[in-house]
C-alpha cells in the first residue's frame, strides 16, 4: 500500500458516493493510463486483502503478487493484470460492502468500474470472442426462444449430451451447467391474454400513492423472465393487483443492458439506453412506477445507466421511479396499504439474497415482506451465489463458479427449508443445480402469491 504519501482516512466512514463513468472520453481507452490505474489500485488492494472472500477476482489478483519475485505489484507483469480483469462480474459488493477507500477516501478505488474499464478497452479493440457476443444478446435469443418450434427445439438440445458438447465447442457453454428452458408462452403473451393484470382492473379512485410509490406500476418483463421465467412476472402483477395497485406492462422493451455491460460493450448498452428510455420515462410521465422480477435490471436502470449518462433528463426521471419489486410492496406495508390477510403459511424459508440486489442499500425488502405471513420462518443468505449471467455457464469459469456456489448451498441445506427463494432467477437455479434440486428453487414473489392464496 502507497503509505508514503498515504492521505489522512478522514472522511472514509462517509456514505459512498460514485462518481460517473467518463467512457465518452478517448483518455478511458487508453491502455497505459488503464495499466497504471490498474497497478495503483492492486497496489491498494493487496495491502488491504478485505474482499478476499468475496469473488474470484482478489485471490488471483493475490497470488499473482505471492507468487512474483517481489512479493509486491511491482513483480507482476502487466499482461497478468488481465487475469483479474477476467474474473470480475461486476457485482459491485466490493464498492458497497467491503472497500473503506471507495470515495470520498482520497483514494477514490472504484474497483467494479475499473474492471469495466479495462473490459470496455478490450472490446472496443475487437478482443471480445463470438461466444461472448453471442450469450450476451439475450434479446435476439429471446425473439427466437419465443417462437414455439425454436423453443422445443433449444429446450431439446439443451437436455441432450451430445448437443452440450457441441455448445462446449462452439460456444464455450460448459456440458455441466444448467441452462434455462424456453417458454413459446412469454410473460408478455401471458399478462396481455390475462384479465387479472389490466390497468382497468383498479379503479383511479382506489389508486392511492405511499411513500414514493404512486400505486401504479408498469412491468419491465425483462429479456430473460419473459421467456424463461413467465410464472414470476404473472405472478408479481398478481400480488400487485391484489393489494390495490394498478398493473400494465411497458409497451415495448429491449435488454437492460446488463449483459453486454458485463463483457465491456458500452456501446450496445447506449443503443439499448436509447430504445428502453423513453418508453419508460414517458409511463413514468404518465403516473406508472416501474419494477421488475429481476434485480440485476433494476439495478442497471437504478445505477449504472446514471453513471454513463449523468445529464440525461430521462435517465435520471427513470432512476428515481423504478423500485425492486419487493422494495415497492414494503414501501406500500409501510402506510398501511398491504394486504396481511393470508391463506397459507410458508414455513421454513432459506431466502438467498442475489448481489445486484443487495447493492441497491434498500435493505432485506424481500424477507420483511415473506416474514409477514403468519408461520413463517425465514433465514437470509446474503453470499454471492458465484452465477453471474454467463460467469456460471462459461466452460472457462463454471468450475469456479461452483466452488463460489458451494458456501451458500451449505447454509442452505444446513437450514432444512420447506422452500428455497431467491430473487434472481439465474442464481436460484444455480444454487439449486449444486444441490441437485433438494430444494428446487422457487421466486420469493411466486411464494408470496402462494401465501396469499391467489
Amino acid at each position: 500500500m502507497p503509505t508514503d504519501t498515504a492521505p489522512s482516512r478522514e472522511g472514509s466512514l462517509e456514505a459512498p458516493t460514485r462518481h460517473p463513468l467518463d467512457w465518452k472520453n478517448p483518455a478511458f481507452y487508453d491502455q497505459g493510463a488503464i495499466d497504471a490505474e490498474l497497478e495503483r489500485v492492486f497496489d491498494i488492494c493487496h495491502g488491504c486483502r478485505r474482499c478476499v472472500s468475496l469473488c474470484q477476482a482478489f485471490p488471483v489478483l493475490f497470488d499473482l503478487v505471492d507468487e512474483s519475485a517481489t512479493m509486491e505489484v511491482d513483480g507482476v507483469a502487466k499482461s497478468d493484470y488481465a487475469k483479474v480483469v477476467e474474473q470480475c462480474y461486476l457485482c459491485d459488493l466490493c464498492y458497497q460492502t467491503k472497500c473503506p477507500y471507495v470515495p470520498p477516501h482520497a483514494w477514490n478505488v472504484d474497483f467494479p468500474h475499473l474492471m469495466l474499464r479495462a473490459k470496455a478497452a478490450r472490446h472496443r479493440r475487437g478482443e471480445t470472442g463470438f461466444a461472448a457476443k453471442v450469450l450476451s444478446n439475450t434479446t435476439a435469443v429471446g425473439k427466437l426462444a419465443s417462437i414455439p418450434v425454436v423453443a422445443n427445439i433449444v429446450n431439446g438440445v439443451n437436455r441432450t449430451r451430445p448437443m452440450r458438447k457441441l455448445l462446449d465447442k462452439t460456444l464455450g457453454v460448459h456440458p455441466d451447467a444448467r441452462l434455462p428452458d424456453y417458454h413459446a408462452d412469454t410473460a408478455r403473451r401471458r399478462l396481455r391474454s390475462l384479465d387479472a393484470p389490466a390497468a382497468s382492473d383498479v379503479r383511479a379512485d382506489d389508486i392511492k400513492p405511499a411513500g414514493r410509490t404512486r400505486g401504479k406500476v408498469a412491468l419491465f418483463a425483462t429479456c430473460y423472465c419473459n421467456v424463461s421465467q413467465p410464472q414470476s412476472v404473472e405472478d408479481l402483477a398478481l400480488v400487485l393487483r391484489h393489494n390495490g395497485i394498478a398493473v400494465k406492462l411497458i409497451e415495448r422493451e429491449v435488454c437492460c443492458g446488463m449483459p453486454k455491460l458485463e463483457f465491456g460493450d458500452l456501446e450496445t448498452v447506449a443503443k439499448y439506453k436509447e430504445q428502453n428510455i423513453p418508453v419508460l420515462a414517458a409511463a413514468i410521465r404518465d403516473g406508472w412506477d416501474i419494477t421488475a422480477a429481476i434485480p440485476s435490471c433494476v439495478l442497471m436502470f437504478k445505477q449504472e445507466l446514471p453513471l454513463m449518462f449523468p445529464d440525461d433528463a430521462n435517465v435520471l426521471l427513470v432512476k428515481s421511479h423504478i423500485f425492486d419489486s419487493f422494495e415497492y410492496l414494503w414501501q406500500r406495508h409501510q402506510a398501511g396499504l398491504l394486504k396481511t390477510a393470508f391463506a397459507n403459511t410458508l414455513g421454513k424459508v432459506a431466502w438467498h439474497a442475489p448481489c445486484h440486489q443487495r447493492v441497491q442499500n434498500i435493505g432485506p425488502k424481500t424477507r420483511d415482506i415473506l416474514a409477514l405471513v403468519p408461520g413463517t420462518e425465514v433465514t437470509a443468505i446474503e453470499r454471492c451465489s458465484g452465477h453471474d449471467g454467463t460467469y456460471g455457464v462459461r466452460t472457462a469459469t463454471y468450475a469456479i463458479s461452483r466452488k463460489l456456489a458451494k458456501p451458500v448451498e451449505a447454509r442452505i441445506t444446513q437450514a432444512a427449508p420447506d422452500h428455497f427463494a431467491s430473487d434472481c432467477p439465474m442464481a436460484g437455479a444455480h444454487l439449486a443445480h449444486g444441490m441437485d434440486d433438494h430444494p428446487a428453487a422457487e421466486s420469493p414473489i411466486s411464494l408470496l402469491r402462494y401465501a396469499y392464496g391467489l
